[in-house]
């Protein structure tokens, strides 16, 4: 009885033309190939050229490498499976609709030259990187700006309804997963609240992130209860690889002048209400002052791209006399809000991650749920640790996923041989996504280290750089490696059908 309550017709639906797509597309093929070989050679022809195309696009090496395998070990229809599945970029209407957007939001993000000034004097190798973030993905640097970082998700949460009750103007969420237990209901309860006291509140989900949690007509549900609802992406029954991007972002504003990030979605795991895979641990940090302008401007841009109900950037601006009371911010410190999308060729959130790796002195430790990286981020972390960094890996002790999490165990070795070091999270599961280096700077946001946060989801982080925050996200790492398990190379011994299972599928696992 609670399997059937559980079901998701509209995905159960779905399923079913999808396969029966699939199971007619394959099946027209092959009687066309048994009814003419030259139709057959002509195929086999555009596999090589395909493979010829690719071997010329700037594309990543690993990600070449996987369809160039693939297409060899099916000519015929290798170059057919390129054609429908090949092309990382979203569909060329959602590209027009959110570089629109992002092109509209730029005047509105405009780099303070003295803030700049200021984190070159104290460390210019670290404005290299901050120049990188502006100029690629659009987001300035800022020094006005209180942080506060979370090693659980039940400390965040706790927070957050706090700040939300607090809110006059508007509250904007944007979470890849919503589901419905005592976290969400806590939250309804606070937004509807907010609501009927004149707030705007907005909320954008991924379709398919919540396609199993929440029921059809969620959107509707929300609408009537006076919160702007929109899921992004629907998940359409038609065979195509636009279902493959999806907003993985988790951000929480309010009035502009307070937000939230972090690994945390809006589920009973996440704080540790529901056991699935042990304890849960996920990070997070709250922003306070200008710097939440990039989190408003950023959801602000998803919004306005699909929904009518936009306004004006300058509309949300966040009130200058607020934002002077809740200016306390350390120091030498510096955050540095940002988002990596799918719509151009730039692997930003990689190449921050390879850019800490690179600056790195003394250390560099690292939580990530997943460890399916490609050949670049693997050269970062192997050079730091040759170099002499201690550089250290947090991975789950109990994994979410068993397929995935033989996948990240396949890319152990490599690493362990040069130096870095790897820990499984004895207690669970880690969630967390974050980097901190050399108390100097350090990474907390959704991004995990495989290929689809990396290439093909729509992501967020937030740079920081000095301050307390590193010092606290250093000591609460040096605390979960203390709890976790160290893997040595003589533990990943296997024989050498599962190792070339493995290599199979870390080959394929960066296709999709």
């Amino acid at each position: 009885m609670n399997v059937l309550r559980k079901i998701n017709y509209r995905v159960l639906l779905i399923s079913l033309i999808i396969i029966v797509q699939l199971v007619w597309g394959v099946t027209f093929l092959l009687r066309i190939l048994d009814y003419s070989e030259w139709i057959s050679s002509a195929l086999s022809l555009f596999s090589i050229v395909v493979v010829l195309f690719l071997n010329m696009k700037e594309e990543n090496a690993s990600y070449k490498i996987g369809w160039i395998i693939l297409i060899m070990a099916l000519p015929v229809f290798g170059g057919l499976f390129y054609l429908l599945f090949g092309n990382k970029r979203p569909s060329r209407i959602m590209r027009a609709k959110l570089i629109r957007e992002h092109d509209a939001a730029i005047p509105f993000l405009v780099q303070d030259e003295a803030c700049v000034r200021e984190l070159r004097i104290s460390d210019e190798r670290a404005c290299g990187t901050s120049s990188y973030i502006m100029t690629r993905s659009g987001y300035p640097l800022y020094s006005d700006t209180r942080t506060k970082y979370y090693p659980v998700g039940e400390e965040m949460f706790s927070d957050m309804i706090s700040e939300m009750e607090k809110a006059k103007r508007y509250i904007f969420f944007e979470y890849f997963i919503v589901d419905q237990g005592v976290m969400w209901n806590r939250m309804l309860d606070t937004l509807v609240k907010k609501v009927e006291e004149g707030v705007d509140v907005r909320m954008i989900y991924d379709d398919v992130g919540s396609m199993f949690l929440l029921p059809g007509d969620f959107e509707n549900r929300m609408e009537s209860l006076g919160i702007k609802c929109m899921a992004f992406n629907k998940f359409r029954p038609v065979v195509s690889v636009v279902m493959n991007h999806r907003d993985h972002r988790k951000i929480l504003v309010i009035d502009g002048h307070t937000a939230f990030t972090g690994g945390i979605n809006l589920a009973d795991e996440y704080i540790n209400q529901k056991e699935r895979f042990g304890h849960w641990k996920d990070t997070g940090v709250m922003l306070k002052g200008r710097g939440v302008w990039s989190f408003t401007v950023m959801f602000l841009e998803m919004w306005n791209a699909f929904r009518t109900d936009t306004g004006k950037f300058e509309d949300f601006r966040p009130c200058e006399e607020e934002l002077e009371n809740m200016i306390e911010a350390e120091e030498g410190s510096f955050v540095q809000p940002f988002s990596d999308s799918p719509l151009d060729s730039e692997p930003v959130g990689e190449n921050v991650y390879i850019e800490i790796l690179s600056q790195a002195r003394k250390y560099v430790y690292i939580f990530t749920p997943y460890l399916i990286i490609d050949n670049e981020l693997q050269s970062a972390l192997c050079l730091a640790a040759k170099r002499g960094v201690d550089v250290r890996i947090v991975t789950p002790g109990i994994p979410d996923k068993k397929l995935v999490f033989r996948i990240t165990r396949s890319n152990y070795m490599p690493l362990l041989r040069a130096g870095v070091r790897i820990y499984e999270y004895s207690p669970g599961f880690i969630h967390a996504k974050s980097y901190v280096s050399d108390d100097r700077i350090g990474s907390v946001g959704t991004i995990n280290m495989d290929y689809r946060s990396l290439f093909l989801h729509f992501e967020c982080g937030t740079l920081i750089y000095g301050g307390k925050t590193l010092i606290n996200l250093r000591d609460d790492s040096l605390e979960t490696i203390s709890v976790s398990r160290e893997i040595k190379a003589q533990d990943m011994n296997q024989g050498f059908f599962a190792s070339l299972f493995d290599a199979v599928m870390r080959v394929f696992a960066i296709l999709f």
